[in-house]
């Protein structure tokens, strides 16, 4: 394809730059920077290509923490400063917000970051053939991996001791992938793809090297509370930036009744029933609706759990909560429970995301049905890839 200079960083990880007008996305390169490519993949809209040759590089690149970048797809930016990738990811966030939503974003942005390495309290691992580690980016091929730097430490003590238990002969073949999730003293092991079944003797076996294996649940200490959080339940996986998240989250809050949507195992659920009267934490997977039964009794605040869809929840609400809090999948909120938030019309809603592009579709539904921004955060939970998280507070 020759020789282009790259524009800018998009969501996604890629460098954008342009070849006689087409949109060409390349991974791995810093803005500025002038490089030769190769097409790997030609879209509808856009061409996917490769850098071969640097022409010019930035003066801002460093080297790469981690021996694997480049070859496995866990990370997007460690050419890159932190400060650096913090601050593109504010501006790669006002500008999906502008180009989805049309919206604008406050002249003040709040920006959440913490330490860039050692983060991660849960990561899944593949097995390939004699690899175990993380798959290539765009490709099911495994690299095998030794040591991941965004890891926790105790993830990859447990995946040293994975890796030497599978020379044993007992070590099952048959599994494809696998979770470890830590709380810093404890490691459970999850499978999370197997060919076939897998005994509870297989997880006691680990547990003999790696504390917790066995375990169906962690005790995870957050924001002042504790958490059970079973092994099919979702928790936040930047053990650095939890307590944060929820003070971006819940800042602001006053009133009686508060609506925690997708409520997971009440991370923000029970702190917000200690700002307020009380609060119902929406769920609707059985497993983290069970944990946010049992970690509110536990804490001993009035929460009432209800383990249905949150869309299917606000369809037959009638009463309005003074606060709603949503921290919905990549897939966002959509268009039935916007217009359900409408309907009700609480004073004051918070979105928490982790895709800015349906979040910026959903920010721009509400502020059509009477909302307006009132505050925004970025919060860096994902350093060294293009991830990010965004709390957005909206009143009416």
């Amino acid at each position: 394809m020759g020789e282009v200079k790259i524009e800018k960083w998009v969501y996604g990880g890629a460098g954008l730059a342009r070849v006689e007008g087409q949109v060409t996305m390349v991974p791995y390169v810093m803005p500025g920077e002038e490089v030769k490519v190769e097409e790997v993949k030609r879209r509808a809209q856009m061409v996917e290509a490769r850098a071969v040759e640097w022409v010019t590089r930035s003066e801002q690149r460093v080297e790469p923490r981690c021996a694997y970048f480049g070859k496995c797809g866990g990370c997007h930016y460690q050419m890159a400063p932190y400060e650096y990738q913090v601050a593109q990811k504010v501006e790669i966030v006002k500008e999906v917000f502008r180009r989805v939503g049309k919206l604008e974003t406050p002249a003040e942005v709040e920006v959440v970051a913490g330490e860039p390495w050692g983060y991660r309290n849960r990561s899944q691992f593949h097995f390939g053939g004699h690899s175990l580690g993380y798959k290539a980016a765009g490709s099911d091929r495994v690299v095998d991996v030794d040591e991941c730097p965004i890891s926790a430490p105790a993830i990859n003590a447990a995946l040293k001791k994975l890796r030497a238990k599978r020379r044993d002969r007992h070590f099952p073949r048959f599994l494809k992938e696998v979770e470890l999730f830590t709380n810093g003293e404890r490691t459970m092991v999850n499978v999370l793809e197997s060919e076939r079944g897998v005994a509870k003797g297989f997880f006691e076996w680990l547990g003999q090297e790696i504390p917790g294996a066995a375990d169906g649940a962690l005790e995870y200490a957050a924001a002042g509370e504790k958490f059970r959080v079973s092994h099919k339940s979702f928790f936040q996986v930047n053990r650095f930036l939890v307590d944060r998240m929820v003070e971006a989250a819940l800042q602001g809050v006053e009133g009686e009744r508060a609506l925690d949507l997708y409520a997971g195992v009440g991370l923000f659920t029970i702190p917000l029933a200690r700002r307020m009267a009380g609060a119902t934490g929406v769920e609707s997977d059985g497993s983290a609706a069970r944990d946010l039964e049992f970690n509110a009794e536990r804490a001993g605040v009035k929460v009432e759990t209800r383990r249905m869809q949150s869309g299917q929840y606000l369809e037959g609400l009638t009463e309005t909560p003074e606060f709603v809090l949503a921290d919905p999948p990549r897939a966002g909120l959509g268009k039935g429970v916007v217009k359900n938030l409408v309907r009700l019309g609480p004073g004051r809603i918070t979105l928490v995301g982790c895709d800015p592009s349906t979040q910026a579709r959903d920010v721009a539904m509400l502020c059509a049905g009477g909302y307006q921004v009132e505050r925004m955060a970025v919060l860096d939970v994902f350093p060294q890839t293009y991830h990010v998280e965004t709390v957005v507070g909206l009143k009416r």
